[in-house]
């Protein structure tokens, strides 16, 4: 379905940011992107629906193709109309307009079902159907992130890209976000869910990729992933046996990134 080969790209003609990247997001499954900030997973995101060149950004190698198109230079317009929507991190919802209104926005490109997809998210989420003519600055955080996703769902993606939806949200919000990625998945869409809460998105992932330095380094089944002493150590905090905690300043970063490079 989606498919990233050897993608390489550069910001300002300057800075290799993405260093030969490979994933795919087959139909119809959740794929986790995994990764610590610096290591290249909102620049993916931006390669895969043509943002990069809003920020002096370009795709120097390889390419992107989405069920069998070359999109590696695609319009953002094209994009979208063409079954890939983004909620980019941050929420970026429009703050002055009401929840209605930033729905409206996201129907754009496929106003024929724009009434059949508004009542797929007041489905997904009852509370914004409570604050359907609320402006959506004053809404909560949690809230405003319901708001990015139903914005993006509005235009019936096949393939829907969440970056770090946990971000900045308590942990019972965190579970309301998992809950709905979930469904949402049930219902028919692909996700390619990029974070750092690796516990949350592996629970729910078929398939997951660790980014280090613009490259994955290290692949395989979510609950693999899961259950791997390298990832519980560097993204759980865990270690031995036991499972003990252990902070940060802890780990053994030079043996890790050895194991992860042989």
């Amino acid at each position: 379905m989606l498919q990233l080969a050897n993608l390489e790209v550069v910001y300002n003609d300057v800075i290799l940011v993405l260093r030969g990247l490979s994933i795919d997001v087959p139909d119809g499954h959740v794929v986790a992107l995994l990764g610590s900030n610096g290591a290249g997973k909102t620049t993916t995101a931006r390669a895969i629906t043509g943002l990069l060149g809003v920020h002096e950004g370009k795709a120097t190698k390889g390419s992107i193709k989405w069920n069998g198109a070359d999109i590696t230079d695609g319009n953002p317009a094209t994009i979208v109309k063409g079954g890939i929507s983004q909620v980019m991190e941050g929420r970026r919802i429009f703050a002055e307009l009401t929840v209605d209104e930033n729905l409206a926005t996201g129907a754009y490109t496929n106003r024929s079902k724009e009434s059949a997809n508004y009542g797929r998210v007041m489905e997904l989420f009852p509370r914004l159907l409570e604050r359907h003519d609320q402006t959506a600055g004053y809404l909560s955080g949690g809230e405003q992130q319901m708001l990015a996703i139903g914005r993006a769902l509005m235009a019936e993606p096949r393939l829907l890209i969440l970056d770090e939806p946990s971000l900045g949200l308590a942990p019972l919000l965190v579970e309301q976000v998992r809950d709905v990625i979930v469904e949402i998945n049930k219902q028919g869409t692909s996700v390619l869910l990029i974070e750092q809460n690796a516990i949350m998105a592996l629970s729910i992932a078929n398939y997951g990729y660790i980014m280090e330095n613009g490259k994955v380094v290290m692949d395989g089944d979510a609950k693999k992933l899961l259950a791997d002493e390298d990832v519980q150590e560097f993204y759980l905090g865990l270690h031995g046996e036991e499972g003990e905690k252990k902070s940060f300043r802890d780990v053994k970063h030079y043996k890790r990134r050895k194991r992860w490079a042989s």
